[in-house]
C-alpha cells in the first residue's frame, strides 16, 4: 500500500512539473510588465484633472484622438518608429510617457511591441502602455473618456 501511495505522489509531482513546463514553453514574453500598464480610467482621470501633471501621450498606431496626444503614425513602419525615436531622444529618461495604439487587442497589435521595446531599450523609467484590452473605441471612446 505504501509503495502505491509513493507512486501516486511521484506521478502527481511529474504531472504538475509537466504542466508548469508546458505553460512556460508557450508563455509569450511581452516587452512590457504589469507595472508598465496604465488603465484607461486612470489615464482619463489624469487628463481630466486640471491640477495633475500630464504625461506625454503618443498615439503610436493607425488612429489617435485621445485628448493631448501626439500622433506618430503606426510604429510598425520603420519611418514612423524612427520619427518616434527622434521625439524620444529629446526627452529625459524619467519623462512621464504613455503610448497607445487601440487598433485591436494587444495580441494582434503590430504597434505596441515595437514602441514599448524602443522605450525599454532607450532606458525610459516612467513609460506606460495604455491598457486597451479590446480597442480604442470600446475601451476609451464608448466610456466617454476625453477625445480631441
Amino acid at each position: 500500500m505504501q509503495k502505491n501511495n509513493s507512486m501516486k505522489k511521484i506521478f502527481l509531482f511529474a504531472a504538475v512539473i509537466s504542466i508548469v513546463a508546458f505553460a512556460c514553453a508557450f508563455q509569450i514574453n511581452e516587452p512590457w510588465t504589469e507595472k508598465q500598464l496604465i488603465s484607461p480610467a486612470e489615464l482619463s482621470k489624469i487628463i481630466n484633472d486640471s491640477t495633475a501633471k500630464k504625461p506625454l501621450l503618443y498615439a503610436i498606431g493607425f488612429s489617435g484622438g485621445i485628448k493631448g496626444s501626439v500622433e506618430t503614425g503606426p510604429v510598425k513602419e520603420k519611418e514612423n518608429l524612427d520619427k518616434f525615436k527622434s521625439a524620444l531622444e529629446k526627452l529625459l529618461k524619467d519623462a512621464n510617457i504613455v503610448v497607445y495604439c487601440g487598433c485591436c487587442p494587444f495580441k494582434n497589435c503590430p504597434n505596441v511591441r515595437p514602441a514599448v521595446k524602443l522605450l525599454n531599450d532607450m532606458k525610459f523609467t516612467n513609460a506606460k502602455l495604455l491598457n486597451l484590452a479590446s480597442n480604442l473605441k470600446v475601451d476609451w471612446i464608448e466610456k466617454g473618456y476625453p477625445m480631441e
